[in-house]
């Protein structure tokens, strides 16, 4: 692995981060993970990022929240190493550089042969010639990647290879416990079917592998009146440890039940002030929808706009509160979720649901309860 450029140019990359606001946990951890990679390159076999990350995964002793941020810095330094870019897009020597292909790559497509990756490309390449939305493509894809990697993993590198026990083996252990779900299943499926023209017999004879599951529903939970009471209250009280952007994710999600997603999505034309209107394309459904644009929502928006969003270009209303600015994960905003109802000390029982799922369910109740009277 050659770490020469590297080597001669990371106190840049730092400088940079230093510069921009970065804050100092996100400069350390950068700090470090160079340091571990000049220190460790000639005495471990790494030709690429990507061996790096591998590695820490494969050691099995990392959490999840440790790994994601492993993930973020090699991220960061490979792009500034290989691409010529630092954190925010900008070129290193203040030209265009072609972005080259990310070494550095998420989940297990990467690392299937060539006979599963066909497999995936061919259902993505159906589903979106039949106007699938991108986020159901990648679904369905993720499972079926999963699903392909452990096959090749316990040895199968050919469809015509997998057999009906080593299909049942990704779903139930050698204890006989059922390791997959109705969902996943349902996932495999759809990747399949789209692929029987290429092969019907092979496919077809893989599909009828799959175990029969039943779907198990989730009992939904849902905000008793004495929770909606005290959560209006704290959102409604500016005095309450929540932030201003925090405040009006909230408020949205309580007063009009919009998913995280399009809560996250939400773009500053969306926001008609002068009609008092919200019109958005639903990201779950593509269907558009136009809600009013209440005082107690509006004015909650406004206030994040004036007293707290920092002052950069970005056609979201909603953006992180640190460097770069973009748009919110949707990790962030359930964790924003987290903060209203421990605020509100309501939901604090573990198991409790804390999602803004439950407002949207909320809201969807009151509108049914109107609609019957």
């Amino acid at each position: 692995m050659n770490l020469h450029n590297l080597r001669d140019n990371y106190h840049k990359l730092i400088k940079f981060m230093e510069e921009d606001d970065y804050s100092q946990y996100q400069v350390d951890g950068v700090k470090r993970e160079i340091k571990l990679i000049l220190s460790n390159a000639n005495a471990e076999s790494w030709a690429t990022y990507s061996d790096i990350y591998r590695e820490y995964v494969q050691l099995g002793s990392y959490s999840s929240g440790y790994l994601i941020n492993k993930l973020r810095y090699l991220r960061i330094i490979e792009n500034f190493d290989l691409c010529e870019q630092y954190p925010n897009g900008q070129p290193l020597k203040h030209r265009i550089v072609e972005r080259s292909k990310y070494l550095l790559q998420r989940g297990k497509y990467h690392q299937l042969n060539q006979h599963f990756k066909f497999v995936i490309d061919c259902y993505k390449e159906k589903e979106k010639e039949r106007g699938k939305k991108d986020s159901t493509i990648y679904t369905a894809s993720n499972g079926a990647t999963v699903f392909f990697y452990e096959l090749q993993q316990a040895g199968y590198d050919t469809l015509d290879e997998i057999t009906e026990e080593a299909v049942l083996s990704v779903f139930v252990s050698s204890e006989g416990n059922l390791r997959r779900s109705f969902s996943y299943k349902n996932k495999i499926s759809a990747v399949l079917k789209a692929c029987i023209p290429q092969d019907p017999k092979i496919f077809n004879k893989i599909l009828a592998f799959l175990p029969t599951l039943r779907e198990k529903r989730k009992n939904i939970q849902y905000l008793k009146p004495e929770e909606v009471a005290l959560l209006k209250q704290t959102l409604a009280n500016k005095d309450a440890p929540i932030s201003f952007r925090d405040r009006a994710m909230g408020t949205l999600a309580m007063y009009t039940g919009l998913r995280r997603s399009d809560i996250g999505g939400l773009t500053m034309n969306a926001v008609d002030w002068v009609n008092d209107r919200i019109c958005i394309k639903q990201q779950k459904t593509g269907v558009p929808l136009e809600l009013p644009l209440t005082a107690i929502v509006g004015n909650a928006i406004y206030d994040y706009l004036q007293h707290e969003r920092p002052s950069v270009e970005s056609d979201y209303v909603f953006i992180s509160n640190r460097r770069p600015y973009g748009r919110m994960n949707n990790h962030t905003i359930n964790d924003i979720s987290n903060k209203i109802m421990k605020a509100a000390n309501v939901r604090q029982t573990p198991g409790d649901q804390r999602g803004f799922h439950i407002f949207r369910h909320r809201v969807a109740v009151e509108r049914r309860a109107k609609m019957n009277q």
